[in-house]
């Protein structure tokens, strides 16, 4: 007898989802036969927001987008308006510009850690994992005031220098960060629940990956070792050494353990940031009003603690961006959960969902 297909609803309040997400599981039995990705819940127009803004008002837009990362964000838009522009940012600017934009990978991938382990079950990871962010935020209101949404970056280079105080906080959490991951691969790592729940669950191949262009430690997971910062630097990361961390399954627990290695090779730019860090001047002599030649567009791309994050501005020879379009990787990434879904269980969405990691803030832009 033909069983009856049936549907169970995933968020788009549900605490695993992230954010304003719904999924629509199509059920036959125990068994995902189709998994519907419905976004939009917390669209706020950002896009068009900025064409009603002057280049420099948009700033504090841009950190709402990931706003577990808020500083990448930022940092490419600010890069994509300099390229604009022709501006060239001073040394020292450029130094602790990549210092609070890996500090924001360290924080993203410290809430996604977090998030996971709480996600499925284990509550003590999330409460772990916070409690060690605790320490960027602190950094991120030393320097800016603001410890979640900093927008710190500004056209041209930084808003303040940092205090004398920032620096030895900063050395103390990076002399402690390895300890921290040695405590998460202690508690979870080894957790036969958490293996059970991620291994050979929600693979993506690195053809499938490619093909509907995914990006970030999402592709990286699946064996492509491809990390803008490496393949197409931008600002000063090719003074910069580190590895690409890889894995091959392409499956959730390739995800998951991809992004605790990376979170070592952020600390390990860091540490060489420092120690090249240079004095000087903190920004560019930018004009009181930004005013782009018309006709002017460019496209500029940073890798996003989520994967390729892209600003295309288009000028008109105004004060706002005539035009301004976000790619947004999370939006992307999400594109492949129905594909990674099929064929498992429902638990499994939750797995998936979690370890694609999306923030609905810059999906729904």
């Amino acid at each position: 007898m033909l069983s009856e297909k049936y549907i169970v609803n995933i968020g788009p309040q549900h605490p695993s989802t992230h954010g304003g997400l719904h999924v629509e599981a199509v059920m036959d039995g125990e068994i995902v036969v189709d998994a519907i990705v419905h976004l939009g819940y917390v669209h706020r127009s950002v896009e068009k927001i900025a064409e009603s803004r002057t280049y420099a008002q948009f700033v504090p837009y841009t950190s709402r987008l990931d706003y577990l990362a808020s500083h990448l964000p930022t940092l490419g838009y600010c890069q994509a308006v300099e390229k604009l522009l022709g501006l060239q940012v001073p040394e020292r600017a450029e130094y602790i510009r990549v210092i609070m934009a890996e500090l924001s990978r360290i924080a993203s991938h410290l809430v996604f850690v977090g998030s996971c382990a709480i996600d499925l079950g284990a509550t003590t990871g999330l409460i772990y994992c916070l409690r060690d962010r605790e320490r960027i935020m602190d950094l991120f209101e030393m320097s800016s005031g603001q410890r979640m949404l900093a927008a710190y970056m500004r056209i041209g280079g930084i808003a303040e220098d940092w205090p004398e105080e920032f620096i030895p906080a900063l050395k103390s959490f990076l002399n402690d960060l390895p300890s921290m991951l040695e405590e998460y691969r202690g508690l979870l790592n080894g957790n036969e629940i958490l293996q059970a729940r991620l291994n050979g669950i929600g693979i993506l191949s690195a053809e499938e990956a490619l093909r509907y262009g995914v990006t970030g430690p999402n592709l990286r997971a699946s064996g492509v070792e491809y990390d803008l910062r490496k393949a197409d630097p931008y600002g000063i990361y090719e003074r910069f050494a580190f590895s690409v961390p890889t894995a091959q399954r392409g499956d959730c627990w390739a995800r998951f353990i991809v992004r605790l290695a990376e979170i070592e090779q952020s600390a390990s730019i860091i540490w060489q940031a420092l120690k090249d860090l240079p004095d000087g001047e903190i920004k560019a002599k930018v004009p009181r009003v930004i005013k782009p030649q018309k006709g002017l567009e460019v496209y500029h791309r940073i890798e996003s603690s989520k994967g390729e994050l892209g600003y295309y501005i288009a000028s008109d020879g105004s004060e706002n961006p005539y035009r301004l379009h976000v790619r947004a990787p999370s939006f992307v990434n999400l594109m492949v959960l129905p594909l990674i879904s099929r064929g498992g269980k429902l638990q499994d969405i939750v797995a998936n969902i979690a370890t694609l990691d999306p923030v609905l803030g810059e999906s729904d832009r």
